[in-house]
């Protein structure tokens, strides 16, 4: 299985001049910058808000705000400043539109970014049924069904802001702009790779599972980035993103802090309990199942293959 290089070399060599490290540097400040702002404007605004109307007893803090309903969607709004950050860094700092980051064409692939989706609902699957036996113990979730139809659409709509904005940044603004200055992959890959796999380190969990689960991440980071590789488009990056969190939003959670959507929950990777043997078995499987996603869209004979993206080819949008 050999992947074409020349779509990426297209995409990488779409950045003007005004590309340079100091001016990416500035760009990734302002987004961080934005970032920052929006969610602690979101997250301490919304705690705020949300204990001088509870009625209830809750647990109180930002801790408590976060594990509830209103405290997820607060949480998935706050990364619409990623994508104001992205906006000034490419209008102002850079001088090109953000469509750029798209892909070659300034558009996402469609057909690329439902095949993403598709093969990553597959292997998140056969991951739950791995974990299922490795520790079992489905609950149902405490959300009722018509509850789960109702915020069915918005959790979709934010997670999508959420796995977008971050496939935007660290698959676009940072891989495009360190590849059109770097030949070297351990640079222009590795690089976002590490800053996205180290954004998922837990406070909460042992050291043990912290390590299992950004290995896994790091696997997955790889698998999205091959994807931006082979076809010179996110298409399949963010479809393959917004399908693996939207298993853990909606589906089945792995996470007590973020369950109030899921249908059904498991047990918690932040809680007690867990042995090295286990981690390694988790990371086991977080890899196995990136290299399964890997060839269900790279595999010349798969139905889910992606394609490279050609200047003014159609089905774009």
């Amino acid at each position: 299985m050999t992947i074409d290089d020349t779509a990426f070399e297209r995409y990488r060599n779409t950045p003007n001049a005004r590309t340079t490290l100091l001016r990416l540097f500035l760009g990734t400040l302002i987004v961080v910058l934005l970032w920052g702002a929006t969610t602690a404007a979101v997250l301490f605004g919304g705690t705020h808000v949300y204990f001088a109307w509870q009625v209830t007893a809750a647990p109180y803090g930002m801790e408590g705000f976060l594990a509830s309903p209103i405290g997820i969607l607060s949480a998935l709004t706050s990364f619409a400043g990623i994508w104001i950050g992205l906006w000034i860094a490419m209008r102002w700092v850079h001088g090109e539109p953000l469509s750029a980051l798209l892909g070659t064409g300034r558009r996402v692939s469609r057909p690329d970014f439902l095949k993403g989706l598709i093969a990553v609902l597959i292997t998140s699957a056969l991951s739950e049924i791995l974990l299922y036996l490795l520790a079992p113990g489905i609950a149902r979730g405490t959300i009722s069904l018509s509850s789960w139809l109702l915020f069915a659409i918005p959790i979709v709509a934010l997670t999508l802001l959420q796995t977008s904005s971050e496939e935007v940044l660290f698959r676009g603004y940072l891989l495009r702009g360190l590849a059109s200055r770097f030949r070297s992959p351990f640079i222009w890959a590795l690089l976002p790779g590490l800053l996205f796999t180290s954004l998922h380190w837990s406070g909460g969990s042992s050291a043990a599972i912290n390590a299992c689960v950004l290995v896994s991440i790091a696997a997955f980071a790889l698998l999205l980035t091959l994807m931006v590789y082979a076809t010179g488009n996110l298409g399949a990056a963010l479809g393959a993103h917004l399908g693996n969190n939207l298993t853990g939003f909606l589906l089945i959670s792995h996470q007590q802090s973020y369950n109030s959507f899921a249908l059904f929950t498991a047990k918690p990777l932040e809680g007690p309990g867990w042995m090295m043997s286990d981690a390694i078995l988790i990371a086991l499987i977080g890899i196995a199942c990136s290299l399964l996603t890997i060839a269900l869209l790279l595999h010349p004979r798969s139905p889910l293959r992606v394609s490279a993206e050609v200047p003014n080819a159609v089905g774009m949008a």
